[in-house]
């Protein structure tokens, strides 16, 4: 008699592997990919391979498999579209009201900071970003608070492989003081800019967190210093906390 996982089609059994891959905190062995699948050890084998030459996912140290190039732009594209942005959107668009500056959203792709919606604020003065915009990570407010979640040991990978390149007097361009500021994000809950990416620009930026306290984005507002003092940005913690979890709400939904 065939079970209900020989019922299901070849292409959604791909799927079903891909989703496990892409939620999982690390690497996946080729047993832990296995778990749970019901499908037998040399069939996830050739999955894998399959899903390798495509570009969906790449095989790592140890033979361990993650997410591949290709699987992350399917997922950057999806966010990226104006259907998946409209809620989300809309809750920016009533906190940018609220604090009268310029919001965004942005996520983790590779080593950048990438933006995937943003409400300008009316000021003559601002900074503009189209969605689909990367800034760097050791920088920016959404930039550290990112690395400060990530496992520790892919966070110390991956500082220590980033060009700290230096854009401001008061850009971090060392890996030792970048950690003990990742530290000190992690304590408080949320990361600051302080003129270290833009001379004359703060920001303030605070986790979208999801199950598992996963922290799947950032919420941020930033604004001439000389229009928002970096103490004012702070004082707007509340309302963004509250805007996060709004947005929190849709990617798990």
């Amino acid at each position: 008699m065939a079970t209900k996982q020989d019922r299901t089609p070849p292409l959604l059994r791909a799927f079903a592997l891909l989703e496990r891959i892409a939620r999982a905190d690390a690497p996946l062995t080729l047993r832990e990919a296995t778990e749970g699948s019901a499908l037998p050890k040399p069939t996830v084998h050739r999955m894998l391979a399959t899903l390798q030459r495509a570009g969906l996912v790449t095989r790592e140290a140890e033979g361990r498999v993650a997410p591949g190039p290709r699987l992350a732009r399917l997922a950057l594209d999806a966010l990226l579209n104006a259907s998946v942005r409209a809620p989300r959107h809309a809750i920016l668009s009533a906190l940018a009201e609220t604090v009268g500056e310029t919001v965004n959203l942005t996520m983790l792709e590779g080593s950048e900071v990438v933006y995937l919606d943003r409400i300008e604020a009316a000021w003559p003065l601002r900074m503009t970003l189209q969605p689909g915009s990367r800034v760097p990570l050791h920088c920016t407010a959404s930039g550290k608070l990112l690395l400060a979640s990530l496992p520790a040991a892919r966070r110390r990978k991956l500082v220590a492989s980033l060009d700290l390149a230096r854009f401001t007097e008061r850009t971090l361009v060392d890996a030792r003081a970048l950690e003990g500021e990742l530290a000190r994000i992690r304590r408080n809950g949320y990361a600051t800019d302080d003129e270290e990416y833009l001379a004359g620009l703060v920001c303030v930026a605070v986790p979208v967190t999801l199950s598992r306290h996963r922290t799947a984005a950032c919420v941020a507002v930033h604004a001439p210093v000389a229009r928002m003092p970096l103490a004012t940005a702070v004082g707007h913690l509340p309302v963004l906390k509250h805007a996060a979890a709004a947005i929190a709400s849709t990617f798990d939904a």
